[in-house]
């Protein structure tokens, strides 16, 4: 369905973005690691998996299966190309039950996280966190840039786009004006390699694309990209900022939603919440962190009936 040379980009990157809906139709951005599980014929994969203590975005998943994932960056990967490729597609979430997921998907999970093997206490430290379900993508539309920052002309691949950009949204009853102190936000933003910026487009399938932050005004935080790439109009959307060392263990990241602006002035994007982390290159304090994420999820996914108890 696309070109060997996208597929080597969707095999070979460490990690990708991840965008899935709100129930408000605005979009969530997530670092991941890439599982490369891809198969070019059939136009399916599953390159992404989750814990199910990470319960919220599957919830979300589920009742919104429509999702894009953005690859968009090739440190640690295997490949150097230059193609930013965004996949559109539905997803599908694998049983809960089936707790072997991780034994299923070894090879690749080694090749992404690291070697498995570790002390016994750390690999019941880590039960939750290895209970995974696997996002398989049926593949909708595959989009190639020519180079990571989506300028120059897309060769599309699959269903094509919509004729028309996506209908401008009804603006939310708090307003549209940023609700955190975004100047922060805009520099944290500045100091990551990797800004993605994302939104629901015509079809109802999320679009993720590249962009860079120019700096903070009192509206929000201005945003540039290749010219015709961001709708006119407004909408909600999600911003990420991060970057990351090899196996993931390092990470930095800063996450957004809020209210996208765009127009003859440029782009303009109010944050209205912020989420994110800082983890140093350090395998052990990774496992320490990730341990009690997802044990507190699973607790929390059980508490809300999301998960049997």
């Amino acid at each position: 369905m696309w070109p060997p040379e996208a597929d080597e980009i969707l095999r070979g990157d460490h990690a990708l973005a991840f965008a899935y809906q709100t129930p408000a139709r605005g979009v969530v951005l997530n670092p991941l690691t890439n599982l490369g599980l891809w198969d070019r014929e059939a136009g399916t994969g599953e390159p992404v998996s989750s814990s199910v203590g990470l319960w919220r975005k599957l919830e979300r998943i589920r009742a919104n299966p429509r999702v894009a994932l953005a690859y968009h960056a090739r440190e640690h990967g295997s490949s150097e190309r230059p193609e930013y490729v965004l996949v559109q597609g539905e997803a599908t979430l694998s049983p809960f039950e089936e707790r072997d997921w991780l034994e299923r998907h070894l090879e690749a999970w080694e090749r992404i996280a690291g070697p498995r093997d570790m002390a016994p206490l750390w690999e019941r430290w880590l039960s939750a966190y290895h209970w995974r379900t696997g996002i398989s993508v049926d593949v909708r539309r595959v989009t190639v840039w020519p180079d990571r920052e989506c300028r120059g002309r897309p060769q599309v691949h699959g269903e094509p786009w919509p004729a028309e950009p996506p209908a401008p949204q009804r603006p939310p009853r708090g307003g549209t004006g940023p609700r955190i102190v975004h100047g922060r936000a805009a520099r944290r933003a500045q100091r990551r390699p990797h800004v993605l910026l994302g939104w629901v487009g015509a079809d109802g399938f999320p679009v993720a694309v590249s962009v860079r932050v120019a700096g903070a005004e009192p509206d929000g935080i201005r945003l540039q990209a290749a010219d015709g790439l961001v709708p006119p109009g407004g909408r909600r959307a999600g911003l990420l900022a991060h970057s990351f060392a090899r196996y993931a263990i390092g990470q930095h990241q800063y996450r957004h939603t809020g209210w996208l602006e765009s127009g003859d002035d440029g782009i303009l994007y109010a944050p209205h919440t912020s989420s994110g982390y800082w983890l140093p290159a350090s395998m052990p304090l990774y496992r320490l962190a990730a341990g009690a994420v997802t044990r507190s999820g699973v607790r929390s996914a059980r508490r809300a009936g999301f998960l049997p108890g």
